[in-house]
C-alpha cells in the first residue's frame, strides 16, 4: 500500500499570467529602492496587495479578475477595492494610448493599448498629469556628481603637467631628429573634387592639369560637390563635348566649372515631428476616460460618490433633493365613466368572439 509523502516538498506556484504584448504593468521612473516600510501606512489588505503588485514585473496582467486568482486571500470584489484605494493613495493609474502606426493592428484602425501604471513610490495627482504630459519630474536624487564637487581646469592641468618628464635645457627631443618638416600642401586624404580635378588627364589626355592646377580649381570643384554633384557627375561634366584642340587645360577646366555650375538644390522640407502616443487617463474603477485633472486620485466623480451624493442632495451638495413628479387626483365621477367605458368594451369583445366560433 502506497502512504503519500507528507514530507515533501510544495510545489512551486504558477507564474503569474502576462497581458497581451503592449499590455499590462508598467514601472513609473524615478522609484525609490523598496523597503520593508514601503506600504506600511496602508490598511493590511492594500498593503498586502501593495507588495503583490510590486513584485510583478512589467507586462504582467493587472485586471482584477487576474489578481484575485493569483493570490490566496482576496476575491475579485475585494481587489476591485482595493486597487481603488492603491490609485486613491496615488502607486496606481490606469492609462489608455492610442497604438502607432508602427504597431501590430493599427494600419487600418484605430486602436487602444491599456496600460496600468505602478509606482513603489506614492505619487501626487500633478505627478501623475505630468507624467502623462511626457515631463516626468524628478525625485530630487542626484543623476551624476554630487553638489559642490566641482573640478579645477587649472589644478588639473598643474597636476598633468607636473606628470609630464623633464628634460634637460640643452636636449633635443628626439622626435624633431627623426621626423621631417610637414608639408603645408601635401594632402594624405584628397577630396573628391581634387580626385575628380587630378584624374581628369586619364578620362582624355587634352585636360590634364598639374598639381598647382588642382589646387588652384579645387575651390570651384568644391562647390560642385556641395551642390549635390558626384565625382562621376564632375567628370563627365568636364570631359563632354570637348573641341579638336585645348590650348590651356587650366582655362579650360575653369570656365566650365564656372558655366555648367549646378543650382543649389532646395532644403528639403521638414517634416512637422510626429506628436508623441496620445494617452488618457482612465477611472481605476469603471475605466471611464478623462484628463488628469477630471479623475483626481484616478477616480471618476461617479466612482469617488461625489455625482451621487450630490444628485440625492446630500452634505455639502448645492444641488437640492429631487422629488418623483406627482399627477393630480381623478374625480370619483371620472374614475367611474372610465370604467363603464372598459366594462362595455370586454363585453362587446366576448359577443364578437362568440359570433365569430359559433
Amino acid at each position: 500500500m502506497a502512504y503519500e509523502d507528507f514530507n515533501a516538498p510544495l510545489p512551486a506556484p504558477a507564474a503569474h499570467p502576462m497581458a497581451k504584448p503592449g499590455y499590462g504593468k508598467r514601472s513609473a521612473p524615478d522609484q525609490l529602492p523598496p523597503r520593508a516600510d514601503d506600504f506600511a501606512r496602508l490598511p493590511p489588505r492594500e498593503a498586502y496587495l501593495a507588495g503583490f503588485l510590486d513584485r510583478l514585473s512589467d507586462n504582467a496582467a493587472m485586471d482584477a479578475k487576474t489578481i484575485a486568482k493569483a493570490q490566496p486571500l482576496y476575491g475579485q470584489q475585494a481587489v476591485r477595492s482595493a486597487l481603488n484605494e492603491l490609485s486613491r493613495h496615488g502607486h496606481l493609474r490606469r492609462v489608455r494610448r492610442r497604438a502607432q502606426p508602427g504597431e501590430a493592428g493599427a494600419d487600418n484602425a484605430i486602436r487602444w493599448v491599456f496600460h496600468t501604471y505602478w509606482s513603489r513610490t506614492a505619487r501626487s495627482s500633478e505627478w501623475w498629469a505630468r507624467f502623462l504630459a511626457g515631463d516626468v519630474p524628478a525625485d530630487g536624487r542626484a543623476d551624476s556628481a554630487p553638489e559642490g564637487a566641482s573640478v579645477d581646469v587649472a589644478e588639473v592641468a598643474d597636476e598633468v603637467a607636473d606628470v609630464r618628464p623633464q628634460s634637460a635645457p640643452g636636449d633635443v627631443p628626439p622626435q624633431a631628429e627623426t621626423e621631417p618638416p610637414p608639408n603645408p600642401s601635401a594632402r594624405p586624404h584628397p577630396t573628391p573634387a581634387y580626385t575628380a580635378l587630378a584624374r581628369l588627364g586619364l578620362h582624355d589626355p587634352r585636360l590634364a592639369l598639374s598639381a598647382a592646377d588642382c589646387e588652384a580649381l579645387h575651390a570651384l570643384a568644391e562647390e560642385w560637390v556641395a551642390r549635390g554633384a558626384t565625382q562621376d557627375h564632375l567628370t563627365r561634366s568636364l570631359v563632354a563635348g570637348l573641341p579638336d584642340q585645348v590650348h590651356s587645360p587650366r582655362a579650360f577646366v575653369q570656365r566650365r566649372l564656372r558655366d555648367k555650375m549646378p543650382p543649389e538644390r532646395p532644403a528639403a522640407p521638414t517634416e512637422p515631428a510626429s506628436p508623441g502616443p496620445r494617452r488618457l487617463m482612465e477611472c481605476t474603477d469603471c475605466g471611464v476616460p478623462g484628463r488628469p485633472e477630471a479623475l483626481p486620485g484616478g477616480l471618476c466623480r461617479g466612482c469617488r460618490g461625489e455625482g451621487i451624493q450630490g444628485a440625492r442632495g446630500g452634505k455639502g451638495s448645492a444641488v437640492p433633493p429631487v422629488s418623483p413628479p406627482t399627477r393630480p387626483a381623478a374625480a370619483p365621477d371620472t374614475v367611474r365613466a372610465l370604467t363603464e367605458q372598459l366594462r362595455g368594451a370586454v363585453r362587446t369583445y366576448r359577443r364578437d368572439l362568440t359570433h365569430v366560433l359559433s
